[in-house]
């Protein structure tokens, strides 16, 4: 998109003082002429990308190549000529007075033109066309600059530092709310400054967006405690028979962190990803046999957080909700319900349950532990009656996240300053035992990542990677510290501290 401000501004001048052109006549008939005057031609300035198409997707490494072209209907005198690729999130929270919107520019390259494209005298001359290419490449990592907020958690600024994708610009749902945008562009500016004294004032600016998913890696699993709300590891419940009826026992279940699903650099693809449930049955008495397990649904919740300042920890962890600042903060979420698995009809359960001793029966063995103990406790802390045995089952939860593409993009998993992206990984599995139906809810962390583009990979004559850099520092080191001992000195110089002369060396030839 273009504008051309000093046009605008001719037109507000047009318009408050009436030129003699457009003066009315009459002729006898008392048919009443107007001359109208003629439309101004406006310039106009675009930014065109090689190669590129609306929905063509960039990653870390791509390059973002174009030219901005000129043409005016009129003489522009300027000054200079500003390309640069802009990386901005904006946020608007809705507060108690009015809202709040925050634009946050996170990224900012420019592109150097030199003083030979620029035309002699620096005036634009009607009806020519002037071009000015530009080439960028799309950073992995942000400068350490970027991100010089107070923070409190200090993994923060680890990833404050890296590339945030596009958020609320996709042709497919993001998942992303109207509050929350991540937008990339390409922007030309034409600026004259007639004096040096003065500012800078822009005579002309185009903008063009494109697409940005940059390459992340896998962060380790997430330290979950009990103050954050997010989240649901483990879950215990007793069994009964019926509402009013007698028990049968209590079981225990606990869920892993799930591996990332890793998306591919132009979005057509994700990978399947799993975890693994461990469940333990505590029967009441020694004919009560374990549960059946019978299925396992799946939904995927994204989160969005954004906020109308930065923020200074993880918004997933803790309570969001109760954070200094949260009149300035909002969230948004959307679900996605997975394909579920379900036991096939001839078995009628997707694990298979083990009997084990309890520890009551082999304390005097000596292979009682403690985890085994509180893994027996009530959600109280109080002993449960259990029987001498107890049965064990570890379930494989594959989940397909391929049905997710079909009609959303899933961007990555990201924290930046002032906006963040998680999602939650919600189990539910289903239990049977005899006539009563019986269901264990989990909230589990999933990470999506970005693969990193294998094309865009540096060639041999490119920068070395940091693992080579610190291998060849060491080889010179070790090079500088070795001794440089060409032979052994003759016996005649043993002992003293004379050296030998040109004489003698001229006797040694």
């Amino acid at each position: 998109m273009a504008y051309d401000y000093a046009m605008l501004h001719r037109g507000r001048l047009a318009g408050a003082f009436p030129s003699s052109a457009s003066a009315s006549t009459s002729d006898g008939s008392g048919a009443t002429s107007i001359n109208k005057q003629p439309a101004i031609q406006r310039s106009n300035i675009e930014v065109k990308f090689h190669n590129h198409y609306r929905q063509k997707v960039y990653t870390s490494g791509s390059s973002v190549t174009g030219e901005v072209t000129i043409t005016t209907k009129r003489e522009v005198p300027f000054d200079s000529v500003q390309i640069v690729l802009v990386g901005n999130t904006k946020t608007r929270v809705d507060g108690i007075n009015s809202p709040r919107e925050v634009t946050h520019t996170f990224l900012k390259m420019t592109m150097p033109i030199p003083r030979s494209a620029y035309p002699v005298p620096r005036t634009l001359e009607s009806g020519r066309t002037y071009t000015f290419p530009f080439h960028f490449v799309i950073p992995t990592y942000l400068t350490i600059g970027s991100c010089n907020h107070h923070i409190v958690d200090d993994q923060l600024p680890d990833h404050h530092v890296c590339l945030p994708p596009t958020m609320g610009k996709w042709e497919k749902d993001d998942m992303a709310p109207k509050m929350a945008q991540i937008e990339y562009s390409v922007k030309a500016r034409i600026y004259r400054q007639p004096d040096l004294s003065q500012h800078k004032i822009k005579v002309m600016e185009a903008s063009e967006s494109f697409l940005v998913l940059p390459a992340s890696a896998e962060h380790p699993p997430l330290n979950i405690t009990k103050k954050d709300k997010l989240y649901k590891m483990r879950h215990s419940k007793t069994l009964r028979k019926g509402l009013l009826l007698g028990k049968l026992g209590r079981i225990t279940a606990e869920a892993a962190q799930p591996q990332a699903a890793v998306l591919l650099p132009d979005g057509t693809s994700i990978s399947k990803t799993e975890t693994t449930i461990d469940l333990m049955f505590e029967p009441v008495a020694l004919d009560v046999l374990p549960p059946k397990i019978t299925a396992v649904s799946a939904k995927l919740i994204a989160r969005t957080f954004y906020a109308g300042g930065s923020i200074a920890q993880l918004p997933n962890l803790g309570d969001w909700a109760n954070q200094v600042g949260a009149e300035k903060r909002g969230d948004y979420q959307t679900s996605v319900t997975l394909p579920s698995l379900v036991a096939k009809k001839d078995t009628g359960r997707l694990a298979r349950w083990s009997q084990h001793l309890s520890s009551a029966v082999r304390r005097d063995s000596g292979y009682s532990s403690g985890a085994e103990e509180e893994g027996r406790r009530g959600s109280n802390g109080s002993e449960q009656p259990s029987s001498p045995i107890y049965h064990t089952a570890t379930l494989d939860v594959p989940i397909d996240m391929a049905p997710l593409l079909a009609k959303r993009t899933p961007i990555p998993t990201f924290h930046s300053c002032i906006a963040s992206r998680v999602y939650t990984l919600q189990l539910t599995v289903s239990l049977n035992s005899g006539a009563t139906t019986h269901a264990i809810h989990f909230s589990l962390p999933l990470q999506i990542v970005v693969a990193q583009d294998p094309s865009l990979a540096l060639s041999d004559d490119g920068l070395p990677s940091f693992e080579t850099a610190i291998q060849e520092a060491e080889t010179e080191v070790d090079q500088f510290f070795r001794p440089r001992l060409m032979q052994v000195p003759e016996q005649s110089y043993i002992g003293n501290s004379s050296l030998p002369g040109y004489g003698d060396l001229v006797e040694m030839r």
